[in-house]
């Protein structure tokens, strides 16, 4: 038997998404973090991913701003330290701090790379497009770098990175 859903029903009952940290920085350099559901490779050449932020969010305005961010993915191990960043400001909380996350400098652009994830992909701003009530901010690769351990055989190795997926604050890992 299948229930039909309101819209806000879709909201609540939508699919387990992947979740990715996305590091930004301010004018001066300062870093932020802000976890995110909506992210997505959109190109394969040139290599591009796509992150959807809300403009009711900090790190929205250091993304528009500077035009660059990072996506990182972070293992099941930190989630508490994800979560920590997905529903604190950046506006009046040092996410760093009190996640406990370590910034390490990027190869190409300014936001920090988070230590504690896995993998991590370096994006220039190329589109952005205003979808309701998030916009999606399309991102060039520009660099890549991922944990050695988390690789078997030039693959990503499921049961090392353990990659996060999340649903109404529930967390999930992806093994094979």
């Amino acid at each position: 038997m299948k229930t039909s859903l309101s819209r806000d029903g879709y909201s609540q009952a939508g699919p387990i998404a992947p979740t990715v940290m996305v590091s930004c920085v301010d004018s001066a350099g300062k870093a932020n973090i802000i976890t995110l559901g909506m992210y997505m490779p959109i190109s394969h050449d040139p290599p591009q991913v796509v992150i959807g932020v809300s403009p009711k969010r900090y790190s929205y305005d250091l993304i528009m701003k500077q035009g660059e961010f990072v996506v990182n993915s972070p293992g099941i191990g930190i989630a508490e330290k994800m979560h920590i960043c997905g529903i604190k400001s950046g506006k009046d909380t040092d996410k760093w701090t009190e996640a406990g996350l370590t910034p390490v400098p990027a190869q190409k652009v300014r936001p920090p790379l988070i230590e504690e994830c896995y993998g991590h992909i370096e994006c220039e701003v190329v589109n952005m497009v205003t979808c309701g009530d998030h916009t999606l901010f399309v991102g060039e690769v520009v660099a890549a770098s991922i944990n050695a351990e988390c690789l078997k055989d030039g693959k990503l190795n499921l049961e090392k990175a353990k990659p996060i997926a999340q649903k109404n604050w529930d967390y999930y890992t992806l093994t094979k």
